[in-house]
């Protein structure tokens, strides 16, 4: 017990000094920023999850004290609870039919990471704003400096020929300003209404990479209790499939029952495009040119910034619906 205290406090206090550096909104700071739920995940892992809720507890606990109660409240439920809990998850186990351990399947593990993004999102948006009214106005400001929303009504120029009681032509140098002006404001509603869906897509990828490299890392150091996953044989279960359509009906709910749907349908399609990757991987496994044509795909990619990340949404949604891998794929 002293064991995995020890090592928790010590994780906590590591993952909350990676977190808190941000305040000097410096490049390196993001960068360390980045790094912070690694060493929960990696004490969840490699000891226990117990370690791993003692890490997220003093990690909050440290931040609270030592810098402002809101940003230990914001760190335990942004990034510290939802890294103890997928590390809980992940070396879930039960006895099997042969009597050998069945590990948690990595499809039902991807679908609950995609879920705790969605959670830990509206999470953050409550405590930083609990009135809803003021998430959305602090929403759309962002959205409407992102299009470059101005005022664009300017007087136009007096010509010196110009007498001083004539009328300035119909339309002037004015018309042309509102259409524009109204349509980069539609665009800064339409930004606000899906950013919890782009923040989601982003946060669920990221904590797939902290799973992933954070097992690699218990891996190596031989502390990793279940045996490497197939990954490319990852499918979700078809209960996800209702989770994302019941998401998007969510979404159309005013208030924080809307931003939890947005943020959820964002968080699964970004699980499901995962899918459709590890799909292609697993599809593409013992043909001729699998190399190249891997290549082709992270190159297509890479050059579209993440277009193609669209169409690999629909093939992992369609590989959970149709069931398009090959017989003898492990399923979850």
């Amino acid at each position: 017990m002293k064991q995995f205290l020890g090592i928790g406090i010590g994780a906590g206090l590591v993952s909350a000094l990676l977190f808190g550096v941000l305040l000097k909104a410096t490049p390196l700071a993001i960068v360390l920023y980045l790094l912070a739920p690694l060493p929960i995940l990696i004490v969840g892992l490699g000891w226990s999850h117990k370690a791993a809720l003692v890490a997220a507890a003093t990690g909050s606990i440290a931040l609270a004290l030592i810098v402002t109660p809101f940003l230990g409240l914001g760190f335990g439920a942004y990034l510290a609870l939802p890294a103890w809990w997928l590390a809980y998850l992940a070396l879930l186990g039960r006895p099997g039919a042969d009597g050998s351990l069945e590990w948690y399947p990595t499809g039902r593990l991807l679908g609950w990471t995609a879920a705790t993004a969605a959670l830990a999102f509206v999470a953050i948006a409550v405590i930083a704003s609990p009135n809803y009214e003021t998430f959305h106005a602090q929403l759309r400001s962002m959205s409407a400096s992102i299009v470059r929303v101005q005022p664009s009504r300017q007087p136009a120029p007096k010509s010196e020929t110009a007498q001083p009681d004539q009328a300035p032509a119909a339309g002037g140098a004015e018309a042309p300003s509102e259409p524009a002006g109204g349509q980069q404001a539609e665009v800064a509603d339409a930004l606000a209404r899906i950013a919890p869906a782009l923040a989601t897509q982003g946060l669920a990828l990221l904590l797939t990479f902290y799973l992933w490299a954070a097992a690699r890392i218990v891996q190596v150091s031989g502390r990793l209790p279940r045996p490497w996953p197939d990954i490319p044989s990852t499918v979700m279960p078809r209960a996800v499939l209702g989770l994302l359509g019941a998401s998007v009906l969510l979404g159309f709910l005013p208030g924080y029952a809307g931003v939890l749907g947005t943020a959820l349908a964002g968080s699964l399609s970004a699980a499901f495009a995962l899918q459709g990757l590890a799909a292609f991987h697993d599809r593409s496994r013992g043909r001729a040119g699998r190399p190249a044509l891997l290549f082709g795909l992270y190159l297509v990619l890479f050059v579209t910034q993440g277009i193609a990340l669209f169409a690999l949404t629909l093939f992992g949604i369609a590989d959970t619906a149709l069931n398009l891998r090959r017989a003898g794929a492990a399923r979850s």
